[in-house]
């Protein structure tokens, strides 16, 4: 079967980490959504997204196809029940459709010619950016699972300092001495060719990812991941780094989201409590205001490209677009736009030839290539955000 995960209802609530990759391909738990659905279907998959990203992110149509929200998470039942559709049937929870077998072209679905399944069960969907670290103890634990059943994992080092071992899982190439693991509070994977540091602690449920590193004496508090060939150091609580990305100094990173290739210069800070206590607001690009996310800890949520200078300070509940630059004294306003240039003291536009002269040399340190595709994704990202900059 042909499998089709597509962006959904939910696309423009997730900004800005889907100005620059689908829904299916967020990170959360160890795997994006896209991997944890081929797992469970034993599948590759292909895309439906807006047209500006489907150069990177095609879609393969055939002549019947299996349309998948990729806001919803697959488990055992969800999966079973997606695997066994049949011609103009739909599964939906509530009025949202979550999977729907069809032999139309896109333009032609009749949802009133359809068969519907009533999916009951709970899953975990991603809404929201801040879903992405409010659920990430639930998506590790069952991603743990997951990836761990039927194996063995490699031998946890005679110096590192272990309690719960049953619950930790060390992949091939890893490697970690004296360090304190902690999974009695939750699983911790540590991927393949990823380096732990001396004196590094950690509690779980925590994922560090293919050729990720923890620096030394770095302190770590569950649910955290650290995507593939992140770094992280200081101390980094229930956050997520969705890979390429860099924290890899002293300083405080809580309750937070950045996309890849994201770089938070030493002794930065975020803070994810407000002072009063109250529920955090976040910047919405759905309804260009705040919005309430029933949260009292909420802290940074960065968008791909995005950078700042040592000793940055972040108020509760940020957004920062992509591709911005942020460094200086005091505190920069909790949003900051895409291509914005400065701090505190204000901002100027980043001219795309800049930011792509960086973007080139950020990623050919980790061998990935800035190529035209990347480029163009970003040029649509800069004449898409140019409302919310003050030109």
């Amino acid at each position: 079967m042909n499998y089709i995960l597509f962006d959904g209802t939910v696309r423009n609530a997730l900004l800005p980490f889907t100005f620059t990759r689908p829904v299916a391909d967020i990170r959360i738990g160890i795997l994006t959504i896209r991997e944890k659905w081929e797992k469970y279907l034993g599948s590759t998959t292909t895309t439906l997204t807006e047209d500006y990203l489907s150069e990177k992110f095609p879609m393969v149509e055939m002549e019947e196809n299996v349309m998948i929200n990729a806001s919803f998470l697959p488990n055992d039942v969800l999966a079973e029940m997606v695997k066994n559709l049949e011609s103009n049937q739909a599964i939906l929870k509530g009025e949202e459709i979550i999977a729907f077998y069809t032999k139309d072209t896109q333009e032609e679905i009749d949802f009133d010619q359809y068969e519907i399944l009533e999916y009951h069960d709970d899953c975990l969907t991603v809404t929201r950016p801040w879903d992405i670290f409010a659920k990430n103890d639930a998506a590790l634990r069952e991603d743990f699972d997951l990836l761990t059943e039927d194996r063995i994992s490699q031998p946890i080092p005679k110096s590192v300092n272990v309690i719960a071992p049953e619950n930790v899982f060390i992949e091939e190439g890893a490697k970690l001495e004296f360090v304190t693991l902690n999974a009695s509070s939750g699983p911790i994977y540590i991927g393949k060719d990823s380096e732990v540091m001396e004196g590094s602690v950690i509690r779980g449920p925590f994922a560090l990812c293919e050729g990720g590193q923890v620096k030394l004496a770095t302190k770590v508090y569950g649910a955290t991941t650290v995507g593939p060939h992140s770094r992280i150091g200081g101390e980094v609580s229930n956050s997520v780094l969705m890979g390429y990305s860099n924290k890899g100094h002293d300083g405080f990173l809580g309750n937070s989201v950045l996309g890849e290739w994201c770089n938070i210069g030493a002794d930065s800070n975020n803070s994810n409590l407000k002072n009063n206590y109250e529920e955090v607001k976040l910047w919405s690009y759905e309804t260009a205001g705040f919005e309430k996310t029933g949260l009292q800890f909420c802290g940074l949520m960065m968008g791909d490209h995005s950078k700042c200078g040592i000793n940055t300070m972040f108020n509760t509940g940020t957004v920062v677009g992509v591709s911005t630059n942020i460094f200086g004294s005091g505190f920069p306003r909790n949003f900051v736009p895409s291509f914005s240039w400065g701090g505190a003291s204000g901002f100027t536009t980043y001219i795309t030839k800049k930011a792509f002269e960086t973007a080139r040399i950020v990623m050919s340190r980790r061998n990935v290539v800035f190529d035209e595709k990347e480029a163009r994704i970003l040029e649509h990202v800069f004449e898409e955000t140019k409302k919310w900059r003050k030109e």
